[in-house]
């Protein structure tokens, strides 16, 4: 058997869908049969969410052949339930972490460049209450704009009282002084998450959902590749790599431990959550940041999509679940502060979703909370190999992914090749401003729209609350690895975000194109149905 870590061992290996990148007529079996034709990868990432799917690109934009593997789907956990921006960190800067917020600053105007079809400058209000907080606040967010440079997406400003209402017309009057206006990034994070795929496929290597790995494959005491199952079949298949890099987000600590049963954990998860309300209560283009609130974070009101993001909090947990539920202590928590800065007083009728994420925080060593835990991700190489990267968040994901692959370089040794996503264009990047509801696929927008005048009410809307047109579900179906209803309605849409109850009434017809798409019968809808309407169900207040 060939030894993966021999210097000199060359092997020749396909590049998965070179010619066909877009997917077309590329069913998952076809995917399948080519993973298993390949007799070793250069590299090997478990996880798709964030830093997976940005190692995977990073690792095939340099040239090797790179398999990622997901055991559900594509930014299910943590990457696809943000606050949905790509920013500094305010409260870094606060904190006196500077080296962390002007890195995060790069990464997001770098982002900005390299995406502008999904991430865009969003102007903030942060409204001040006190004779000194114009002053205060005003010089730290005059420094985080000065951080960003010739990258910067504009400059702040400190604005008196009638303008800071002029520009947030629902704000809280009573007692207002005025506000600093200031700029970040704004974006879609699960579909970066499936635009990352689709770069995967772009420069030739593979990623593939529904793929759980089940465990890790050693040799001489070195890792040597994983065995995963494939949900929809059973197949067990058996995957070899020179170097593999676990990226599992909140499930990090277990995939080592399929490396080592005995290594300690390294993981502190904090839970938030976000409440998801109507566009009328923060009309206007801007969105509000409160700098401090009663637990020491910062919240969030956020205009996106047509509604309003209000979050988030700050819960220690336990333990990783796929799908975190809020508790009531913390939709109270998000009420009140919104009750205090807006007109308007959010209740918990007006919610139109809640959903909830887990931080994979670095343990600090100590018991300090998990709100003043650093967001700076860290690395380990276990004595097998295996390389973990983990923390971080959505806006420095490119900076780890890169870490990851330049470690596997060494563990795995490869030919040192040099990264190049610094100016990487990806997936659908487009110059073009392209209207809503179709601007998150860029340059596919003329294929969707295609494909919506290709049959009879295909070009319809999916829901009449939604923004979504029924060719959406097929173009998911046939270029996005959609495979469930939720994939459609959660992750390729956001359905299930901007209007729980409605996605729950779009199911049907979402199941009924997939079946048709796939050759699924009637009770495979059915099941998919009932299986949608209980994971939503956890996103509706009752």
């Amino acid at each position: 058997m060939l030894d993966p870590h021999q210097p000199g061992v060359e092997m020749e290996v396909p590049r998965i869908l070179e010619s066909n990148p877009s997917l077309n007529g590329t069913t998952r079996a076809e995917l399948l049969k080519q993973v298993r034709e390949v007799p070793i990868w250069d590299i090997i990432v478990i996880g798709g969410g964030a830093t997976g799917l940005g190692a995977a690109v990073d690792a095939a934009s340099r040239g090797y052949s790179t398999l990622l593997v997901e055991g559900h789907d594509f930014a299910k956990g943590t990457s696809s339930r943000s606050t949905k921006l790509v920013h500094g960190g305010v409260r870094y800067l606060a904190q006196g972490n500077i080296s962390l917020v002007y890195e995060a600053l790069k990464e997001r105007g770098r982002l900005t460049r390299n995406a502008p079809h999904l991430v865009s400058a969003l102007p903030f209000l942060v409204p001040g209450y006190t004779w000194w907080s114009q002053p205060y606040y005003g010089a730290g967010l005059m420094l985080y704009s000065a951080m960003a440079g010739h990258l910067g997406l504009g400059l702040s400003r400190p604005v008196g009282r009638r303008e800071a209402i002029r520009r947030v017309p629902t704000l809280e009057p009573h007692g207002l002084r005025g506000g600093i206006v200031y700029f970040d990034g704004q974006f879609d994070d699960a579909r970066l998450a499936v635009t990352l795929m689709r770069t995967v496929q772009d420069h030739g290597g593979q990623a593939i959902n529904y793929l759980p790995v089940t465990s890790l494959l050693h040799e001489n005491n070195r890792i040597a590749g994983a065995v995963a199952e494939d949900t929809e079949t059973g197949e067990v298949l058996t995957l070899r790599g020179r170097a593999v890099i676990n990226a599992t987000g909140v499930y990090a600590d277990r995939v080592r431990r399929l490396d080592d049963p005995a290594v300690p954990p390294v993981l502190a998860l904090s839970q938030g959550i976000h409440l998801v309300v109507d566009r009328s209560f923060l009309p206007g283009d801007h969105a509000i940041m409160i700098p401090k609130t009663d637990d020491g974070r910062v919240i969030f009101a956020v205009p996106w999509h047509d509604r309003v993001l209000i979050g988030t909090t700050d819960t220690p947990v336990p333990n990783a679940t796929i799908e975190p539920r809020p508790t009531h202590a913390e939709v109270q928590f998000l009420l009140s502060h919104a009750a205090r800065y807006l007109t308007n007083d959010p209740t918990p009728a007006d919610v139109l979703s809640v959903y909830a994420g887990l931080r994979p925080l670095v343990k600090p060593g100590s018991d300090r909370r998990t709100a003043a835990i650093s967001r700076e991700h860290t690395l380990i190489v276990s004595s097998t190999g295996l390389i973990t990267i983990t923390g971080g968040k959505w806006t420095t994901y490119r900076r780890m992914a890169g870490d990851a692959v330049s470690h596997a370089i060494d563990v795995g040794r490869l030919t040192p090749a040099s990264g190049v996503t610094k100016t990487l264009r990806l997936h659908g990047h487009t110059e073009q401003s392209e209207p809503e509801p179709l601007r998150v696929y860029g340059s596919d927008r003329a294929a969707v729209t295609a494909l919506a005048t290709s049959h009879p009410g295909w070009e319809q809307p999916l829901h009449p609350r939604l923004p979504y047109l029924t060719a959406e579900v097929v173009w998911a179906a046939r270029h996005e690895q959609a495979r469930t209803v939720e994939d459609v309605l959660a992750r390729r849409t956001r359905a299930l975000l901007l209007d729980a109850r409605a996605s729950c009434e779009a199911a049907p017809r979402v199941a009924e194109l997939m079946a048709s798409e796939f050759g699924h019968d009637t009770a495979w809808q059915r099941d998919q149905i009932r299986q949608y309407n209980d994971l939503a169900s956890g996103y509706l207040l009752t």
